[in-house]
């Protein structure tokens, strides 16, 4: 999980670098130690319904992944950093898998069927579905419809969604989700770009508004978060905020990690 070791000539992207590194040691070292320790005194007083986690996860080929990355350190440097954020993501879902708390499904783009299921189990995922075609709203509702007999069938009701792109993402991120989808139907992790790093749907929305948040909004746009919130005004839902993270697309998200 290295980013310092990467070969970049370029002083300024190696110092940038360096820094995810950090957040990435900073997260694994303090944050887990924290979230372990809540696990240990919030069981002794609730129980906490499993939840099935999907990650929507794009194959870090050459040229292929993080394009805008690519046009400051090279498509070979942005394929390393979408590979060593994939890794580092599935060791923080896996933490909660263990303490069955969560139930693991890769949505891939950018594979065939064959070449899928060689990388999930390569991450030591069994689940694995293609993300198919479409906006990030279609592949997302198509990822719920395709897993709707595997949640009735293990009584899950609730669904998270988060991406690949976040170093400092956390264990205790996840576990904050399930906790306040106890209590909310809809879960929100601002990202800085206007969008969202993660969303957990309760089975209320999922049986009642699936369609919600996947209707009337311009992905990759800097109101996607608002947009999703602006479908649900007219439903009795209650929703809540997590903390506000970067998603790592450009150099300039590198840099704003100072």
């Amino acid at each position: 999980m290295e980013f310092n070791n990467w070969p970049l000539t370029n002083h300024k992207i190696t110092t940038n670098l360096k820094l995810l590194n950090k957040a990435v040691s900073k997260c694994s070292k303090k944050k887990f130690y924290i979230f372990y320790r809540l696990i240990i005194i919030i069981n002794l007083v609730e129980v906490l319904d499993r939840a099935l986690l999907i990650i929507m996860a794009k194959w870090h080929g050459f040229g292929r992944c993080k394009t805008r990355l690519a046009k400051d350190i090279g498509k070979s440097n942005s394929a390393k950093i979408q590979s060593v954020m994939t890794n580092h993501t599935i060791s923080v879902v896996k933490s909660l898998q263990k303490i069955k708390l969560i139930d693991i499904s890769l949505a891939i783009s950018g594979l065939g069927k064959k070449n899928c299921r060689r990388w999930s189990r390569e991450l030591g995922i069994k689940k694995f579905n293609l993300q198919g075609k479409g906006c990030l709203g279609e592949k997302m509702k198509r990822q719920i419809i395709i897993n709707k007999k595997f949640c009735i069938k293990n009584k899950i009701e609730n669904i998270i969604f988060i991406g690949t792109d976040l170093p400092d993402l956390c264990p205790l991120d996840l576990f904050s989700t399930i906790r306040e989808l106890k209590q909310n139907d809809l879960i929100l992790g601002p990202s800085d770009d206007g969008g969202y790093w993660l969303i957990g749907l309760s089975g209320k929305i999922i049986s009642k508004h699936l369609y919600l948040p996947f209707i009337n909004i311009k992905w990759s746009k800097e109101n996607v978060l608002q947009n999703t919130i602006d479908n649900f005004t007219s439903t009795e839902i209650k929703y809540k905020f997590l903390n506000n993270k970067i998603d790592i697309d450009t150099i300039i998200d590198i840099e704003k990690r100072k």
